[in-house]
């Protein structure tokens, strides 16, 4: 079993990063325990509570991880688009492939509960960063300058969204084989998006 000083904060916390996300590559998160991980990096659970604070906290470090993976992805997709309409594509279909590429990672996201403790600001920064990029396309397309407003709407792509990538990861869409997530949130997008579309091709 590893020594306390056999690593650095940093280097555990990569560590423990590194050896949880190969363990949700393969299993769900409700798999995992913090004796579980402890094993998987050499070290007994208490240190693990030393660096993390509690279990809930080093899952929430995952979901963390989770979330600027897929934020660096979507910048990456979207840093190409034409027009704020097929940013507004790309984003989705960004959501769903990274959903459907890493089910465990992205259940984890939205399985994992705080148990009544509030959550850290650097964990809210990570959501605006996400909810951000949606937003910023929907004013742009939109021409809305309203925050309510554009708010509202980017709410319901994404709702709209996460429902489709939910039932796709979870193979539970019931359609036609043809008919897949990307397809249905093509769908969702061409009639959602067409009053606008109308408003500023006007």
């Amino acid at each position: 079993m590893a020594r306390r000083n056999d690593h650095t904060r940093e280097e555990l916390i990569a560590l423990t990063m590194e050896k949880v996300n190969a363990f949700l590559d393969a299993k769900p998160h409700h798999e995992l325990s913090l004796r579980k991980i402890a094993t998987m990096i050499g070290y007994v659970p208490s240190t693990l509570i030393n660096v993390f604070g509690n279990y809930n906290l080093l899952l929430l470090e995952v979901v963390a991880n989770t979330l600027d993976e897929l934020a660096e992805e979507a910048k990456a997709d979207v840093i190409n688009a034409t027009s704020p309409e097929e940013a507004i594509r790309i984003l989705a279909n960004c959501y769903l492939n990274y959903a459907k590429t890493n089910p465990y990672r992205w259940q984890l996201i939205f399985q994992h509960k705080m148990a009544g403790e509030e959550l850290p600001e650097w964990q809210n920064k990570r959501i605006n960063n996400l909810t951000g990029m949606l937003e910023s396309q929907v004013a742009a397309m939109t021409g809305l300058t309203d925050k309510t407003e554009i708010e509202t709407i980017s709410r319901v792509l994404w709702a709209g969204v996460h429902g489709i990538t939910l039932l796709s990861v979870d193979d539970k869409l019931f359609a036609n084989s043809t008919v897949g997530g990307a397809e249905l949130i093509d769908n969702l997008l061409d009639n959602y998006l067409a009053r606008w579309r109308v408003n500023t091709d006007d």
